[in-house]
């Protein structure tokens, strides 16, 4: 990204959010046809299914939203190549380029920017953005990073070269990484990447050596740094902490806050759309872009539609988020739609603690990246300050012996690499893993008192 480019057009994008709610819906409304006019011309997946549902050509600019069929990501999986735009980009080809190509920030190909998604068939999905997708993300990315900025603001804190570190997962084609290290190099900051899966000792080494001022990260890293602050073990004069990639709750954002003495800013987004919207008060809600997505709520599925990715088009894309939907009003401080109630991931950290007393943490992210043939899911439960349990559903041909060999494989590479080569796990077989009744997702890592559907298959790592 060009300096001083990056900077115009960060302004322009910021005068939008000072557009009338008028004005906003019709912006959207306009993106909106462009993007189902360019994929009734493109996509032979859209034009197909369009056709199917009775929409005609002439219908584009009439018909609402809500008459187009929707797509989740198995279906996203299954016609990967005839939806996608650009010839030069298939399925096959990708999982060869992730499966053998380090996992770094360079393009595919040099032009595609590809986003790793775990998929439910053992399979990755892609996420794929080409320039113009990925310049416009990381303009919005800087907008909500800077949202209660003014751009003299925005200047002043750039002219001083902030020393930025990233705390999450970064060993792969996740999203979050990747924009964030594009968007730093844009501003000319400097930066440096905290691992989940590294160990604490080193987080500690680094953040001494760099000095970082400002934080990026899961919440949930982001509290381990704040804690070792309150430890005295690091000293951290933060003027700026961004929380992303998991659910902020009101209670964790005040500790961040009171630590650090600055205010959070709450960052939402998604692989299929890594720019969604921002939150800076738990009280006001997650103030939704509607210059760059549309977002709708059905019977309490939400769909998304991006406006600004033309390579691989979402319409309508099933996403596993629950939030009710607030419509701005012509009085309100800003034009956008608000999620009133924004439910995602937020997991336990599993801590462990060896013989010496020397504890390390072992981040549910760290562990949620497995891609194994025939595995449908998994779950995680401690159970003794140095052990945990890994229950595993498979399809019903899969081959455990096989799943079971990848599984330890990789789980005691994890767990060394984490300096937890002393942790036991044992890997259970379960017929299925089961959702919480109270929020119908299935959480990552179980409480010691919810239930499993146990087959009693036990292996031990």
């Amino acid at each position: 990204m060009d300096y001083l480019k990056t900077l115009i057009n960060l302004y322009r994008l910021k005068r939008q959010a000072k557009f009338s709610t008028k004005q906003m819906r019709a912006l959207q409304e306009k993106k909106l046809r462009e993007m189902l006019h360019h994929v009734w011309e493109n996509s032979a997946y859209y034009r197909r299914t369009f056709e199917a549902a009775g929409i005609a050509e002439e219908q584009l600019d009439k018909l609402p939203l809500s008459c187009f069929p929707t797509i989740d990501k198995k279906g996203l999986l299954e016609h990967f190549d005839e939806l996608v735009v650009p010839k030069d980009l298939r399925q096959r080809e990708l999982r060869e380029f992730d499966a053998l190509e380090s996992p770094d920030r360079k393009p595919y190909k040099g032009k595609y920017h590809v986003v790793h998604s775990s998929g439910s068939t053992g399979k990755p999905g892609y996420f794929v953005y080409d320039e113009a997708a990925w310049s416009a993300m990381l303009l919005g990315m800087l907008r909500a990073a800077l949202w209660d900025m003014s751009m003299p603001q925005i200047l002043s804190l750039l002219a001083k070269r902030p020393r930025i570190v990233y705390i999450a997962a970064t060993d792969g084609r996740y999203g979050g990484a990747m924009a964030v290290g594009d968007g730093i190099d844009g501003v000319g900051a400097k930066q440096i990447y905290l691992d989940i899966k590294t160990p604490l000792h080193e987080w500690i080494r680094q953040i001494k050596e760099f000095r970082p001022n400002i934080i990026i990260g899961y919440p949930s890293a982001i509290k381990i740094l704040a804690e070792l602050v309150e430890k005295g073990e690091v000293e951290v004069h933060a003027v700026r902490v961004i929380s992303c990639g998991e659910p902020l709750g009101a209670s964790l954002r005040n500790y961040l806050e009171k630590s650090f003495g600055t205010k959070v800013v709450n960052f939402y987004g998604a692989s299929e759309s890594l720019t969604m919207g921002v939150e800076m008060d738990s009280e006001d809600g997650m103030i939704l872009f509607d210059d760059m997505n549309l977002i709708e709520v059905e019977s309490g599925v939400m769909y998304l539609t991006c406006l600004y990715n033309f390579a691989q088009p979402l319409i309508r894309y099933r996403i596993s988020d629950s939030l009710t939907l607030k419509a701005a009003e012509e009085n309100n401080s800003y034009p956008f739609t608000r999620a009133c109630r924004l439910l995602g991931r937020n997991e336990d950290i599993l801590w462990f603690e060896d013989f010496d007393g020397t504890r390390e943490f072992l981040h549910p992210l760290a562990i949620e990246g497995f891609c194994i043939e025939g595995l449908l899911d998994y779950q995680f439960r401690q159970i003794a300050k140095d052990a945990f349990e890994m229950y595993a559903e498979t399809s019903e041909n899969a081959d455990k012996a096989y799943i079971q060999t990848e599984l330890m494989k990789q789980m005691k590479k994890i767990l060394v690499g984490k300096k937890l080569d002393y942790v036991q796990f044992y890997l259970i077989f379960v017929p299925e893993i089961l959702s919480d009744p109270g929020t119908g997702k299935k959480p990552l890592i179980l409480q010691k008192k919810e239930a499993v559907q146990d087959e009693k298959s036990v292996i031990a790592g």
